[in-house]
């Protein structure tokens, strides 16, 4: 279902193309486990999805990352970071959701990213945090989120004109266009 486009505050990320990179491979990812605010580290290949995405990124006018505090997205944007001469800066609400009891267990056992898990953050009150978080950012030139598959989700919610319903890959570069068209929406692209 196409929900009607949102009106984002005109703060500088928001007015402009920025980009969104989703950590590389973690520990629960390659084991097809919840990690949600557990905070496992970047496997080997982790590190080198991190450093070929680097290198896509390299030609981009990125001139800072804004990165979740979780070492697995920290750590991509480390390796990111070095390799584009560009600072990193912590948003802690840019961090995973709580998945309360499904954390550690498999992703089957986790029936949508719609419902709420025993103990932990509905997605409402997550999508709620991590918007606010994003609209508070501000950058005079494209930035670079990165951070976990459920804030890529909210992005997609929020700017892509509809319900989220997939995942963007470990470390797949994602680019972010403001609407050009009547209906409002970003353009997604692969770089």
């Amino acid at each position: 279902m196409r929900r009607s486009p949102l009106q984002p505050p005109m703060h500088a990320l928001l007015s402009g193309s920025f980009y969104f990179l989703r950590h590389g491979e973690s520990t629960t990812n390659r084991a097809g486990t919840i990690a949600g605010s557990l905070d496992p580290p970047l496997t080997p290949r982790g590190r080198d999805q991190a450093r070929t995405a680097a290198e896509a990124l390299s030609d981009v006018p990125v001139r800072a990352i804004i990165s979740s505090p979780k070492r697995r997205a920290l750590d991509t944007a480390k390796i990111v970071a070095e390799r584009l001469d560009v600072p990193v800066r912590l948003v802690e609400d840019l961090r995973e959701r709580h998945w309360g009891a499904l954390e550690g267990r498999p992703i089957a056992e986790r029936a949508s990213h719609a419902m709420t898990p025993l103990g932990g953050e509905g997605w409402d009150a997550f999508s709620t945090r991590v918007w606010a978080a994003v609209q508070g950012l501000s950058s005079d030139a494209p930035v670079l989120l990165v951070a976990h598959a459920g804030v890529m989700l909210v992005l997609q919610e929020k700017l892509a004109g509809g319900a989220a319903s997939r995942s963007v890959a470990n470390a797949l570069p994602v680019r972010f266009d403001p609407p050009t068209g009547r209906d409002g929406f970003w353009r997604l692209s692969r770089l």
